[in-house]
């Protein structure tokens, strides 16, 4: 009997800026992503709601072992809230529990809003993807079960308001990470007295990372169609459409290294170089051209040690893409 040979997709590495759609999981959207690059390996960087658009970096390859300082970056949204109706998910998606009539002035908004700046704790909504005993809480809500959550420090650099119709309000939030914006919604209608839940909400920036360089999944099917018709590699249209592995992890301060001293932390060990910071992580680059080859971390001897190496090379199991 043959033996049947494992698929495992195309070596491809970067960043995609994907415009995820309302109606479907950021896995589902992660799945389409990997599809049509025929990626080997990929993951996203920090869920959106079903409900929510907007920007979902999609790491490909080995940009995936830098994903998590996206997952630690700055988010902006915009989030449009109906007044007077508060759900069990504080989201449309989720069953109404309570109506209440709606006396909110934009005077009494403009007090408001300030109490949301800077850092403060919130707690996160039962129908978060937040872990417990292993499983996410929006499992035990679904069962009815409610967990006792502890409030955790987020903070809002900047919160503006948009637009306010009388039962209705649109907000700019740039906020930290961890920052729920249906919970934001829900403790802000409770103070207006009237209940409040989210409607649209749209993430239009991760990190540094520029709105215009967002793509939707149709027009990356788009492409991958005319392609395919044309008889050429969707590869030669859609790798450069990627952004380089190391924008994820650009705040970092850069140690530039000799490809001698470089030959040692690919070997896994701690290096000393010239003029590094006192503490905390470090993108390292090679030589003059600047080659990423990973994040290192300060330890206590001020030692640059790696902590996530690029590995690029190795055979290519499947060309289709």
């Amino acid at each position: 009997m043959s033996r049947r040979r494992r698929f495992k997709g195309r070596d491809v590495h970067g960043i995609l800026l994907l415009n995820k759609p309302s109606g479907i999981t950021s896995n589902d959207a992660l799945q389409q992503v990997k599809r049509i690059y025929n990626a080997a390996k990929a993951g996203h960087t920090g869920a959106l709601d079903p409900l929510a658009t907007g920007m979902l970096p999609i790491c490909l390859g080995e940009a995936t072992k830098f994903s998590q300082f996206l997952l630690d970056a700055d988010k902006r949204y915009q989030v449009t809230a109906q007044l007077g109706v508060r759900t069990d998910t504080s989201d449309s998606d989720g069953q109404v529990i309570s109506r209440r009539p709606v006396s909110v002035t934009a005077e009494q908004l403009a007090a408001l809003l300030p109490r949301f700046m800077g850092e403060t704790m919130q707690v996160p909504s039962m129908y978060s993807a937040l872990k417990h005993n292993g499983r996410p809480l929006y499992e035990y809500a679904r069962e009815g079960v409610v967990v006792e959550r502890e409030a955790r420090p987020i903070t809002i650099y900047d919160l503006k308001l948009l637009t306010f119709t009388g039962d209705s309000l649109s907000l700019d939030v740039h906020c930290s990470k961890g920052t729920y914006i249906r919970t934001l919604i829900d403790d802000l209608g409770e103070l207006l007295g009237c209940g409040a839940h989210v409607v649209a909400l749209h993430r239009s920036q991760v990190a540094t990372y520029p709105a215009e360089r967002m793509l939707t999944l149709e027009q990356l099917e788009t492409l991958f169609a005319r392609c395919k018709q044309a008889g050429t590699p969707p590869r030669e249209q859609l790798d450069p459409l990627l952004l380089p592995m190391d924008t994820a992890v650009a705040a970092l301060p850069e140690v530039n290294m000799s490809a001698i001293v470089a030959s040692y932390v690919n070997q896994g060990q701690a290096v000393q170089v010239p003029g590094v910071p006192l503490e905390g992580f470090v993108r390292m680059t090679v030589g003059e051209e600047r080659e990423f080859i990973g994040v290192g971390e300060i330890d206590d001897d001020g030692k640059v040690a790696p902590r996530r190496l690029v590995r690029i090379g190795g055979d290519e199991e499947d060309e289709s893409a």
